[in-house]
């Protein structure tokens, strides 16, 4: 007997939160994320993203017990920008049941029908900061803390139950201290000499704190053609630097500037973390904060977070400037291996660097859709 429940209380929320943790108990690969963290996501009184969105949070109860959790979310403001009517369905999790997968899935396209919508997709999130897609290649591998994990038999239920591809993210790993190649450097000197621009690298993270809100005006403006994505209020900017920038490494932060110092490109990485997380088992305290920071410290892994390049500044070769100049920053700082973000497979521009060097595929994860519900 399947049952779906709205979840109304703060009591519900918790429970919404840990059910992953007892579905993926013991999975070598599954990385818990940290439950203060997606409280403050989903509490529409704490996330600034519910300013232009609303959601609602559903939990799946088979035989009394809870087997399945969704989140239902419109964008508002991202439907205004694609001229759709699309709600997102996000934070899916599910027992191999396929009652179970359909009763939740029926739950968002019900309460999605209800507030005007045409169709859903996802897995997405409140904004592209947020996990999305769902992982359909390389579930033999541990993820960023960042990118999806979840069982191979979800994409096999969204698709029986009448969902089908609408965009895949790529992921790859490299050898982070294999040299730049010659042709490579000689070519971003070319471009930085034509164009006068900087490549820095920062030595203190209030340095990077300091041009945050250049960069997210850069964000903006670069992830405006990015699927699904929508522009940040000011709010919203400043609740991702107190999330985000304040915690990162500054070696492993670069920026390109132009002579106005107007930020055209960016990469931002950071230390693995998936097995910290793993250690923390969803809790900062007592202990979880010690396993971080400890990785934060002393790291041979990094992943790469966020990157981008304004419109204006596309096809000049931005992207080499910041991908190479982090190179040169992982072998100063002796690390061995680096996962490239999620990029759209349409990108050509962002995953052509990779040419370059030696890479290993790692994750495919895609975004579905249903677009008549």
């Amino acid at each position: 007997m399947i049952s779906i429940k709205e979840v109304n209380t703060r009591k519900e929320l918790k429970q919404f939160i840990k059910f992953p943790f007892e579905l993926y108990k013991g999975h070598p690969q599954w990385v818990p994320p940290l439950i203060a963290d997606e409280e403050r996501t989903l509490r529409s009184d704490v996330n600034p993203s519910f300013e232009t969105c609303e959601a609602a949070y559903f939990l799946a109860y088979k035989n009394g017990k809870i087997a399945g959790r969704i989140a239902g979310i419109i964008n508002h403001r991202a439907n205004e920008k694609w001229h759709n009517k699309l709600a997102r369905f996000g934070w899916m999790d599910f027992v191999d049941d396929g009652d179970v997968s359909g009763a939740l899935l029926q739950a968002v396209e019900q309460w999605a029908k209800s507030k005007g919508m045409q169709g859903v997709h996802g897995p997405m999130g409140f904004t592209d900061f947020d996990s999305e897609g769902m992982l359909v290649e390389g579930f033999q591998h541990v993820p960023p803390i960042i990118s999806p994990y979840n069982y191979p038999y979800y994409p096999q239920h969204l698709e029986q139950h009448g969902y089908g591809k609408s965009v895949d993210w790529l992921q790859y790993r490299f050898n982070a201290s294999q040299p730049v190649p010659e042709k490579v450097e000689r070519i971003n000197n070319l471009i930085v000499q034509k164009y006068n621009l900087r490549v820095c690298v920062f030595k203190k993270r209030k340095e990077v704190v300091a041009h945050a809100a250049r960069l997210f005006d850069t964000i903006n403006a670069a992830w405006e053609n990015i699927y699904g994505s929508s522009q940040l209020s000011k709010k919203q900017i400043g609740y991702y630097i107190k999330a985000y920038i304040s915690f990162m490494r500054p070696e492993l932060v670069c920026f390109v500037l132009d002579e106005n110092d107007t930020v055209v490109g960016f990469g931002l990485s950071m230390p693995t973390l998936s097995r910290a997380f793993q250690k923390a088992k969803g809790k900062l305290f007592p202990f979880g904060f010690i396993h971080i920071l400890k990785a934060l410290r002393n790291y041979s892994e990094i992943d790469l977070y966020f990157n981008g390049v304004l419109p204006e500044w596309h096809n000049r070769g931005i992207h080499s400037l910041y991908y190479v100049t982090m190179n040169k920053e992982y072998i100063k700082h002796r690390v061995k291996v680096a996962i490239s973000s999620s990029q759209l497979e349409t990108n050509t521009n962002a995953i052509g660097i990779w040419d370059n060097y030696e890479k290993e595929f790692l994750f495919r994860t895609r975004c579905y859709i249903k677009e008549n519900i």
